[in-house]
């Protein structure tokens, strides 16, 4: 049985990150040779000449949506609200922007959660946003907002970057710019792919320079991100589903290349193997062997080849054979988390331990704003 505890460590709370590195680029690296065993220690903008000519580099291009809402009942007293990713498809794809929000129903969680029965009437920032609790579903509300005027600016005008409960600070003016990625273009997410926060456009530049291609994939980062596993048997655990989209274009690249898939951050990663899952991925060939999204199979190839968008709710967990992703990119995760799990299926339980009791000696900055370790 695959234990909880094997994937607990003691992590001082000095080295928990309250605030980015003052330059994207200038956090520490931890470079891991998984098959050696071996440890560098570098600065992130060196990352480049880890990157080889041939080798696809796939980021996650979603964007944090400002999903966390301070208001008050209509019968007075404080609320907190926070809109799941799960509800942002409807607008994280063409349709974000629109007054869609009118009558729409949202999964939130709410604080208090006690009190806001079905039919609470609730009103955030200055009363142009409205909603009202309409079914509770397993301790969740969901909401039905009524605005006065578009719901996405609206949210941008009155809601706040949905902070890691971990960063023990209030949201500050630097994070609308920090805690998205240089490369954040879809919005639909409540926490950031934190592994892509080190990147610049200089250091995508050098890689591209260098002949690594460069790909995109879109996977809404939900609260799942941070639901704590309960269960002592891991394998009992039930991720959250959570929103992708892989264009035709990355999956050709897929297909074609010539050297390592690299992933940026466990994000990436879950939505490659998700679709490797679906397909067969080989030098010169795509055979899809299921449908990603409930569609009829398509008939050929080329059309296999077309946009694939779904929901996922992979758990990579140890043991696991990876099918698309050679080399990744990731921060260093909060103990009995689902993210350890699957950095630990990657290199291995009993190496990752080691490799996070030498960062901790290192005195490294650990989890969302933290540093970041390359393993390949």
């Amino acid at each position: 049985m695959l234990r909880l505890s094997d994937f607990d460590y003691n992590l001082p709370k000095g080295l928990v990150a309250q605030y980015p590195s003052e330059r994207r680029d200038g956090s520490r690296l931890l470079v891991l040779h998984k098959n050696s065993g071996k440890i560098e220690h570098r600065i992130f903008r060196d990352i480049a000449g880890y990157f080889q000519k041939g080798d696809l580099l796939v980021l996650n291009n979603t964007k944090v949506v400002p999903a966390r809402l301070f208001g008050r009942k209509m019968t007075g007293g404080k609320v907190e609200a926070l809109i799941l990713a799960q509800s942002f498809p409807q607008l994280g794809s063409a349709s974000f922007g629109t007054d869609r929000a009118q009558g729409d129903e949202y999964e939130v969680l709410l604080k208090p959660a006690r009190g806001c029965k079905i039919g609470t009437k609730l009103i955030f920032g200055d009363g142009a946003l409205k909603a009202e609790v309409s079914k509770i579903e397993n301790g969740r509300r969901f909401l039905k907002f009524q605005c006065n005027g578009n719901f996405a600016e609206l949210l941008d005008r009155f809601g706040k970057v949905p902070l890691p409960p971990y960063i023990k600070r209030d949201t500050a003016d630097s994070d609308i710019e920090r805690y998205q990625t240089v490369y954040a273009e879809k919005k639909g997410a409540v926490a950031a792919p934190t592994a892509g926060l080190h990147f610049t456009k200089e250091i995508l530049n050098s890689a591209s320079a260098k002949g690594t291609d460069v790909g995109y994939v879109t996977l809404h980062v939900g609260y799942g991100t941070f639901k704590p596993v309960k269960s002592d048997d891991v394998t009992d655990h039930n991720m959250e589903k959570e929103y992708f989209e892989i264009n035709g274009a990355l999956l050709e690249k897929l297909k074609t290349k010539k050297g390592r898939t690299i992933a940026i951050g466990t994000t990436t990663c879950r939505a490659l193997e998700t679709v490797a899952a679906k397909f067969t991925l080989r030098l010169g060939s795509a055979v899809l062997t299921t449908s990603c999204s409930g569609q009829a199979l398509p008939d050929t190839a080329e059309q296999a080849l077309q946009l694939q968008q779904g929901w996922t709710d992979l758990f990579i967990h140890p043991p696991y054979e990876f099918q698309a992703v050679d080399a990744l990119l990731t921060n260093f995760h909060l103990p009995r988390t689902t993210l350890l799990m699957l950095v630990s299926a990657f290199c291995g339980r009993g190496l990752l331990m080691s490799v996070y009791e030498e960062a901790v000696r290192e005195k490294y900055r650990f989890y969302s704003y933290g540093d970041a370790m390359l393993i390949i």
